[in-house]
């Protein structure tokens, strides 16, 4: 047999390409309104674009320091002191990456072997288990149980062994909305301390909170501190999706290899994108808390445009996404209807299972909603709704 007769990898070909980035093209084909790829469809903050500009025409447009400017480390560094109460080094502890995207791919290639063991929540944001793949390890499962996303201690306690290498842990969660409590969260800490293994905190919702809700970091509970990669963005809290700026924080041992793999993966992130993300991070606490303000407003009026639907959905407790059941409204199957919801009803959204393993029947009967998206939008998203009731 030729060698050019599979073309794909064997690790290529264990996952698919993203179904929430393909659902945006079939609502672009189908004029639909676009609640499945969480991207806002209002303005970034005036001053970041401004900044931007400034340093664009300030001549920023060579390549910065592989790891990442000194005044966007140093930034990060303030703002995690600030919020967190917690000294970081800049020099040594800090990665700036094309995105979280990059900086989890980054991470876990820099500290995962092939045949390590992954734990990984399910439902779980897509790239996480394509990501164990692409390092060889193999992701191990524990399962958030729907409607409200509860953790099972004794299920989690069961999945970690001597193969357990690291656990992903995304808190405010996408899909479901739910925010890990403390209590989880030592449960966590404890069985990584116990086991010697790593935790990769993607905390890119940190600010989206609802509720009396906190988020709570991982990597500041007893234990946690030099076996934690924190990865996070300013994509969601600054709105702007497209720029591509993210950062891994830990131990200077874990960022020294971290950087090494960042450095063949993408050399660096766009230089003037980073002069101005230096001066968002310095922004003033007022604006995460008008932030969150800004989108429990959305959250409430989606929730109740679903619920009045027929929906039945968690109410999330941070990020900007609404799972929804679509068992009363007759769905059997989330790919159809979420099919039958963009090309007939005009409101795209994305399949439950894109968020669980293969096969799972869980999946199959929940659909995710984003609102990151102008009031208008969502009012608009709302109208075409209400049709569902008619049928």
């Amino acid at each position: 047999m030729s060698k050019l007769s599979g073309y794909a990898s064997q690790k290529a070909s264990q996952f698919t390409e993203s179904v929430i980035r393909d659902m945006t093209r079939v609502a672009l084909a189908h004029g639909a309104i676009n609640l499945a790829q969480g991207f806002p469809d209002f303005p970034a903050p005036a001053a970041i674009k401004e900044a931007a500009a400034e340093a664009i025409f300030a001549d920023h447009n060579q390549y910065a320091v592989t790891w990442g400017t000194k005044d966007l480390r140093e930034g990060i560094a303030w703002k995690l002191a600030r919020d967190y109460d917690i000294a970081i080094d800049p020099e040594r502890q800090i990665t700036v990456c094309c995105g979280s995207t990059e900086g989890m791919i980054a991470a876990l290639l820099a500290t995962v072997n092939p045949g390590d063991e992954v734990i990984v929540f399910e439902p779980f944001y897509e790239n996480y288990g394509a990501d164990a793949v692409l390092c060889g390890a193999t992701p191990r499962y524990v399962r958030l149980h729907a409607p409200d996303f509860r953790l099972d201690g004794a299920e989690l306690a069961a999945a970690f062994s001597d193969r357990t290498r690291a656990i992903i842990i995304n808190t405010p969660h996408n899909p479901s909305g739910k925010v890990f409590s403390r209590d989880e969260l030592a449960l966590i800490a404890e069985l990584c301390v116990k086991y010697d293994v790593l935790a990769f905190t993607d905390e890119i919702y940190e600010h989206i909170v609802y509720d009396g809700a906190e988020h709570i970091p991982l990597w500041k509970l007893p234990g946690m501190a030099e076996r934690t990669l924190i990865v996070n963005s300013i994509s969601k809290t600054f709105s702007v999706t497209g720029w591509r700026i993210g950062y891994v924080v830990a131990s200077p041992e874990i960022t020294a290899s971290v950087r090494k793999v960042h450095d063949f993966l993408t050399v660096g992130a766009a230089a003037p994108l980073q002069v101005a993300a230096a001066k968002a991070m310095r922004f003033p606490p007022g604006y995460y808390s008008e932030l969150g303000a800004f989108y429990r407003q959305r959250r409430d009026f989606l929730y109740g445009a679903l619920t009045d639907a027929g929906f039945p959905c968690f109410k999330p407790g941070g990020a900007y996404y609404i799972m929804a059941d679509i068992r009363p409204l007759g769905g059997e199957d989330d790919v159809a209807f979420a099919m039958y919801l963009t090309k007939e009803i005009g409101v795209a959204v994305v399949p439950g299972s894109s968020f669980y393993c293969a096969g799972s029947p869980d999946g199959r009967k929940l659909i995710r909603f984003c609102f990151c998206k102008e009031m208008k939008t969502l009012e608009a998203a709302a109208e075409r709704l209400a049709k569902l009731k008619k049928r």
